[in-house]
């Protein structure tokens, strides 16, 4: 059992060492795009469901 978890760690650590990490100029610009797009669909949603809700009590009364 513990030869085992030492093989997977080993194998692990051999794999995050391949891994092409991103630099900081480009995480922090994705994470930017990420926001706005977030932010984006938000308002796109929230305007949805105040239109929506709007037909909904002109429908209803």
């Amino acid at each position: 059992m513990i030869t085992n978890v030492k093989e997977f760690l080993s194998e692990v650590k051999a794999e995050l060492g391949k891994v092409t990490w991103p630099t900081r100029k480009e995480t922090v610009s994705t994470t930017w795009v990420v926001v706005v797009i977030v932010v984006l669909v938000s308002v796109y949603l929230g305007a949805c469901d105040v239109v929506l809700a709007k037909v909904m009590r002109l429908i209803l009364g």
